[in-house]
């Protein structure tokens, strides 16, 4: 007998243990977005009988869609360079605080000045939602997953958009309008409670495993560069790339969530209780969008694509897609003019998915949530415009002919002064002085 024949075989040693709290992470942020959506949509659910028991016309409406996006516009900027300085743990607490206490205040409004303060209220504290988000997703995914997992949390402001016509005419009908706001804004309080359980940084949170970690941590790593002024961020063609995209696509996003119901309503002769079924079929494909957006990019990655030719092939099929949206107001039938919106809206997210990586790929983490924040402000801004004319157009001439030949142009446009401005996806170099100005 051998040695090697009385031996005792030897095991192999088990794998290491891959924690996945960096999804768990994930499901915060859709979780919150879901919120987020839901707080910001009732106004447009229950348009048509506020317009009726409150008063107002076409332009007051769009001068309420207006307050919140004027708010919006100041605090996504605010908050994106507050949270590149106390984190993503304390600013996304702070701002969902701020708007859940705002949107159970519209329970409280009597007049049309009185929904104002409170679209006002909501739109300071809503605007911290996505720089937190994209924050936390740079700090916790590496390049390779960020777009998947943008594309999976900003899916839930799909959600919060079906979750919405399912719940508040229920709510409505149930115990009152007054009920809906109450009762949606209330959900943001849980969240904070599971946030501050989970949520820590990646290098230190005991619930990352060893392996997990060093995923996480698996980018090249990038020099710490200085905290930078808006002056000087505003200097680079990368911030600009980006803050055109934004403010081209972003204003479309908003016609859709406060006049879509507007829309179906009077073009068809729907109810509340009528609209849920076309909406809920218009968010569930955004949904669809939103994650296969961010998916197709990272496919691409995998398959040995560049970063510039992965997210700007992903940004031109969404853009391509979005098209189709300006035929809607022919559409005699209902479900083909929903599946029409719903296409266009679906793309809008995966191409909103991809943007939002864009900024993680070309800045470093210490000026990613300040550049989301100048982006989604000037993306407000612009939606400010947008539904001045959307509310002056409609009051007018009443047709919708015009605003979606719009919806469905602006993405093209958008891509190609994306193109110009950034052919190749130059990194930032903030710690070399090179401004790519």
């Amino acid at each position: 007998m051998t040695p090697s024949s009385s031996a005792a075989p030897v095991s192999e040693p088990p794998p290491p243990f891959a924690s996945r709290v960096r999804w768990q992470v994930c499901g915060l942020l859709f979780f919150a977005t879901t919120i987020n959506y839901m707080d910001r949509q009732i106004l447009g659910l229950l348009a048509p009988k506020l317009q009726a028991e409150i008063g107002w016309n076409e332009v007051q409406y769009a001068r309420l869609v207006i307050a919140f996006q004027a708010a919006y516009a100041f605090s996504y900027a605010g908050f994106g360079r507050l949270i590149d300085r106390i984190g993503a743990r304390n600013g996304y607490s702070l701002a969902i605080v701020f708007w859940s206490l705002a949107a159970m205040g519209h329970a409280l409004a009597r007049s049309v000045y009185g929904f104002g303060v409170a679209r006002f209220a909501l739109g300071l504290g809503e605007g911290g939602n996505f720089p937190a988000a994209v924050k936390a997703v740079t700090e916790w995914f590496p390049r390779r997953e960020r777009a998947l997992a943008t594309g999976l949390f900003n899916a839930g402001a799909n959600v919060g958009a079906v979750l919405a016509p399912l719940t508040v005419p229920w709510l409505t009908a149930t115990y009152g309008w007054r009920a809906a706001f109450v009762v949606l804004g209330a959900l943001g309080f849980v969240w904070v409670v599971f946030w501050w359980w989970l949520y820590e940084s990646p290098r230190n949170s005991r619930r990352v495993s060893a392996a997990e970690r060093a995923l996480i941590l698996s980018d090249p790593p990038q020099p710490a560069g200085p905290r930078l002024a808006w002056g000087r961020l505003l200097g680079y063609r990368q911030t600009w790339a980006y803050i055109v995209g934004t403010s081209l696509s972003a204003p479309i996003w908003w016609f859709y969530l406060y006049w879509l119901p507007k829309f179906l309503g009077g073009r068809f002769g729907l109810d509340l209780q009528k609209l849920g079924p076309p909406l809920v079929l218009i968010y569930s494909l955004t949904s669809l969008g939103s994650v296969g957006g961010g998916w197709f990019s990272g496919y691409l990655l995998r398959q040995g694509w560049s970063v510039n030719a992965a997210r700007k092939t992903a940004l031109l099929v969404c853009a391509l897609a979005v098209m189709p949206v300006m035929l809607v107001t022919a559409q005699p039938n209902l479900w083909v003019a929903a599946g029409l919106v719903g296409l266009a809206a679906a793309a809008h997210q995966g191409w909103a998915a991809n943007l939002y990586t864009l900024v993680s790929d070309l800045f470093p983490k210490e000026a990613v949530a300040s550049v989301v924040g100048i982006g989604g402000t000037c993306g407000s801004l612009m939606a400010m415009v947008f539904s001045e004319s959307a509310g002056t157009i409609l009051q007018r001439t009443g047709s919708y002919w015009s605003l979606f030949l719009i919806s469905g142009s602006a993405y093209i446009v958008a891509l190609g002064i994306i193109q110009w401005l950034v052919p190749r996806m130059d990194p930032v170099g903030l710690t070399t002085g090179r401004a790519d100005a």
